[in-house]
């Protein structure tokens, strides 16, 4: 006891209304520990230490967490934003599209320049600095990340840098047990890599695709597993850097979602390049041998076959990343995917919640998730604001040569009963693709059999990712075949090709009068 204590203690014995006081800050002091003690188990309790109310609440910042808080402020509403990632950006421009295009674009330069010989050039063959590649890349992405942290720091949004499980359909608690609370709540956490369950995997030391991004020595070879748009665009990529790939894909053949004859033409020109594919294999157990190497066992064609790698990288595709929101305490369903279930406004099967982006899919595309993510905020305002509808859905793959597909596809015009017709051509007999020694892939176009109006088209070829959007044009304002031959096609230009598919189909359709 300090001689201020013995003061006090002393004073008291002969002063009664100061014991009465003495007693009075045990008994707060108590009660406080008391009241403490309750909010270190607010959620047992249910009771908080701070609520927030919002209009609205985005459970992650990316493309379509943004897109939707941007057009909910710009009506007035009061936004809160929550996002616990290490960096505030999204999976597009962080670990996605963006560095993955950047990285995908300097190994076609390099691939072009070891080409220099049929242009022409003499000289020594360029090599790949992947370090140098990747300083690029950080110093691109930079500018994309800052710009997006700052629109979210901008005063615009309360941005709440923490993670949040739903407690019931209009309030969230946060790490810190903050508690928000809002009348509408749009889920837009985006996606994560997928690791399946494989015989051996777990125990194995692979490297997923994210991490591929930031490899910055070239491995000498590798095994890449998986035949969907990031293993292909991967293998590819490493394959041009100078690694020897060998890619292993239980579908017998690559990028089985798109049409037959693209995937040809994909497999086709990796192989020319020296990618070794495995198509149809069934994985049977994944071996760490020592400290580097990896057995890979699989079946393939009823043989049993085995390759062993130092470098295994996983490009599986990816899951939706909606992992310990709690969602049952809110009544959100999920699909057997694992997307979010929602309808033509996103709303999920709780009303006043909202899926957006890649945890909502069906299509894991940037601005389809922008258009979903405006699409919330105007219906969650009441706005009148048409359904999503993907009748006129454009698709990208970024491989060389790149597929690029817009609007229905055979099957889905099959479905629906829809007689059409089809015109090709290809890019081997196309004048400028000729002259730029990018001769494999071809263009088609589906138009309605009736009205002649373009309903689809495919691309496969060089800037493919850029010659769809002349159809994709057709396709969105309802162009026929017809109002297309009304426009100047410049000769020689890679998007001339358009033409040839469109006067035949011209032929064979009569003009609607």
């Amino acid at each position: 006891m300090t001689k201020t204590e013995k003061g006090i203690n002393r004073v008291a014995e002969y002063c009664p209304a100061l014991r009465i006081i003495d007693f009075m800050i045990d008994e707060y002091i108590v009660l406080g520990r008391q009241f403490v003690s309750v909010f270190a188990n607010s959620r047992v309790n249910n009771v908080y230490f701070m609520k927030q109310t919002f209009d609205f609440i985005v459970l992650g910042g990316g493309s379509a967490g943004y897109a939707a808080a941007r057009t909910f402020h710009e009506h007035g509403g009061r936004v809160a934003v929550v996002d616990g990632a290490e960096e505030l950006g999204g999976l597009c421009i962080l670990r996605g599209c963006m560095p993955s295009k950047t990285l995908i674009y300097s190994a076609e330069v390099l691939h072009l320049a070891q080409k220099g010989s049929i242009f022409g050039f003499e000289g020594e063959i360029p090599r790949a600095n992947l370090a140098t590649m990747q300083a690029r890349k950080k110093k691109v992405i930079a500018e994309f990340s800052e710009y997006r942290k700052g629109q979210l720091e901008d005063g615009r949004f309360s941005l709440f840098r923490s993670k949040g499980t739903f407690l019931d359909s209009s309030s969230i608690i946060l790490t810190d047990g903050t508690v928000l609370t809002a009348p509408q709540i749009l889920i837009s956490t985006g996606s994560e890599v997928r690791v399946p369950s494989l015989p051996g995997l777990s125990d194995v030391r692979y490297q997923t695709s994210d991490q591929v991004l930031n490899l910055d020595v070239i491995p000498p070879e590798c095994v890449v597993l998986g035949g969907g748009v990031v293993a292909c665009e991967l293998a590819q990529f490493l394959s041009r850097v100078g690694s020897k790939v060998t890619l292993l894909q239980r579908s017998p053949r690559l990028l089985k979602e798109f049409p037959e004859a693209a995937s040809d033409a994909l497999q086709k020109a990796m192989i020319e390049e020296g990618i070794q594919l495995e198509l149809g294999v069934n994985f049977k157990n994944f071996k760490q041998l020592d400290e580097e190497k990896i057995e890979v066992l699989y079946q393939q064609n009823g043989d049993e076959k085995k390759i062993v790698t130092r470098f295994l990288f996983l490009a599986l595709g990816r899951i939706p990343s909606i992992h310990n929101l709690e969602l049952q305490n809110a009544g959100v369903e999920l699909l057997p995917s694992g997307h979010l279930k929602t309808n033509h406004f996103q709303q999920t099967s709780s009303p006043t919640i909202y899926g957006a982006g890649d945890c909502a899919g069906p299509h894991e595309i940037v601005h389809i998730a922008i258009k979903q993510g405006e699409t919330v905020a105007l219906h969650a305002l009441g706005k009148k604001v048409k359904p999503m509808n993907y009748d006129c859905l454009l698709s990208v793959v970024f491989t060389d040569p790149q597929l690029a597909i817009v609007g229905l596809t055979v099957g889905q015009m099959k479905d629906r009963g829809i007689e059409f017709s089809t015109a090709s051509y290809s890019f081997d007999d196309h004048g400028k693709s000729i002259l730029m020694e990018a001769k494999h892939g071809y263009v088609t176009v589906h138009a309605e059999k009736i009205s002649g109006r373009v309903i689809g088209a495919e691309c496969v070829g060089k800037d493919a990712g850029e010659l769809i959007h002349s159809m994709s044009v057709a396709v969105g304002l309802r162009a026929s075949v017809h109002d297309l031959l009304e426009a100047d096609w410049y000769h020689p230009t890679l998007s001339e090709i358009w033409t040839y598919p469109i006067e035949d189909l011209a032929e064979e359709i009569p003009a609607v009068v």
